[in-house]
């Protein structure tokens, strides 16, 4: 069995005895073996890491760590008994970023009660990539209960908003979040994927912006140890927060560290099957990094940048279920994502609106009404929720011929009606209204024809390749055609 802190990675003996340095701040942890699992502890999250802390570290808020010996520590694995074919299904929660006890309601009644009354499935990992909390750490442990009634085992990726905001230097900065959640750097394998979750925050109190995407010395000294172990057939997830992307505006800093991620791609240039998972952003959107990023590997490098499950910080109109609209500045509907992983490396993923029963994978917007004969200068649009540069959308009237949409890069017009609402309404809506729309990655735009007879007509849109096991998703609006005199 293979044991790290996050630096080093050791090898046990025969007796399963391993040594490493008993040094102060770091965390110890089992890298679990894909045919084994892990006892789950009274928080319900899986038990296989101990801080090695024997004096008090700095006085912080939420607490930090607490002081524990040095002393060495047994870790439990309990052999699997279940088959391990097929696919392995992994949820994945960006941002669930609660900042009240009423964001925890939200969060369990609107993400977890939803996928509870779906049944237990065979779900083999969950995923939190970061905010849990949004910088009121003492909500940790709700958050915990929550997540844990999906009796899952579950791994957390810290965020901006987990930091210890009082903290005067990096390495302190995930102290609260270390306790509640364990090593901030750590590697899981399953017979179809292995998993590697970083923490890629670099807290730099006192400057702007305070944080910037990167990593750290030790967590490449990790990542240089273990990486030569990992099976080449498996899928290789790398999870974090911040995009590994650039997202800075021109002429600002970027977002992510390029020496680090130049660093990081040359470290997975070898892999077959890569994949990257982040979140940060309260947007949805799939980048292909390329020879202009550092990636230098056989085909683009897939990034997921995952939606939130707080959507836009759970703002907008409440629904007679008292629960806020929360869809993102995209107007990607808030929600949660899943990964199928299949052996020998190839995956699928989707996302899943908040209680949509029927899953929507598109949201249309076009004109109720158009003047018969006026100029066709107003469209259909369609925004679709997983899709990318690569995706073919098309759109179709009464039957008609299946025509192509053009991808643009604009806000969504049903998240701008809706801050129109806002903006009129003589009082609030709620609590936080709906977030400012911006560039959607994921929106088309077809042609509504003005030539047909007056009255209704029917629009069909397609995206193809958007969900497993679908070869399109469809919906459908209608519009009308009325006859005018100037």
């Amino acid at each position: 069995m293979r044991v790290s802190d996050g630096r080093r990675v050791v090898v046990t003996d025969a007796t399963g005895a391993w040594h490493l340095p008993a040094e102060a701040g770091r965390t110890t942890f089992v890298i679990k073996p894909a045919e084994f699992k892990l006892p789950t502890g009274v928080d319900g999250l899986p038990v296989f890491w101990r801080h090695v802390q024997p004096f008090a570290g700095p006085a912080l808020k939420y607490g930090g760590l607490p002081t524990m010996d040095a002393a060495c520590h047994d870790f439990a694995l309990i052999r699997r008994k279940d088959r391990q074919g097929g696919d392995l299904q992994v949820l994945l929660f960006g941002d669930p970023q609660a900042k009240s006890m009423q964001d925890v309601g939200y969060y369990a009644r609107d993400i977890v009660e939803p996928l509870l009354a779906d049944g237990p499935g065979a779900r083999g990992l969950g995923l939190s990539l970061g905010d849990i909390a949004n910088d009121d750490l003492s909500l940790y442990p709700a958050m915990k209960a929550v997540t844990a009634r999906l009796r899952t085992p579950w791994l957390h990726v810290p965020g901006n908003h987990d930091l210890d905001l009082d903290a005067r230097r990096d390495e302190d900065s995930l102290q609260t979040f270390r306790r509640e959640f364990g090593p901030d750097t750590l590697a899981w394998e399953e017979s179809q994927a292995v998993f590697v979750t970083l923490d890629d925050i670099v807290y730099r109190p006192g400057d702007r912006p305070a944080y910037v995407g990167g990593l750290r010395e030790d967590q490449f000294e990790f990542l240089q140890a273990y990486l030569p172990t990992v099976p080449r057939d498996r899928l290789l997830v790398v999870a974090a927060h911040i995009p590994f992307f650039d997202a800075a505006a021109p002429g600002q800093a970027p977002t992510f560290r390029t020496a680090d991620r130049e660093r990081l791609f040359a470290l997975l240039r070898d892999f077959p099957h890569v994949l990257l998972l982040s979140a940060h952003t309260h947007n949805q959107r799939h980048y292909f990094h390329g020879a202009a990023e550092g990636w230098h590997g056989m085909q683009p490098l897939h990034e997921y940048n995952v939606g939130a499950a707080c959507g836009a910080f759970w703002s907008g109109v409440k629904d007679d279920a008292g629960i806020p609209d929360a869809s993102m500045s995209d107007g990607t509907p808030n929600g949660y994502a899943t990964l199928a992983v299949r052996t020998g490396g190839e995956y699928a993923l989707a996302w899943h609106p908040a209680r949509d029963p029927a899953d929507a994978q598109i949201a249309l917007h076009a004109p109720k009404v158009l003047r018969r004969g006026a100029y066709p200068a107003w469209g259909v649009y369609a925004n679709v929720f997983m899709g990318h540069e690569g995706t073919r959308v098309e759109y179709r009237v009464d039957e008609g011929e299946w025509r192509p949409m053009q991808r643009v890069l604009q806000p969504d017009p049903g998240l701008l009606a809706e801050n129109v609402r806002d903006d009129e309404a003589p009082r609030l809506r709620g609590y936080d209204r709906s977030p400012e729309a911006t560039p959607s990655q994921h929106l088309w735009r077809g042609a509504l024809p003005t030539n047909l007879a007056a009255g209704a007509h029917r629009v069909q849109v397609r995206a193809f390749g958007v969900r497993p096991g679908k070869e399109f998703d469809i919906a459908e609006l209608s519009y009308e055609l009325a006859e005018a005199q100037p």
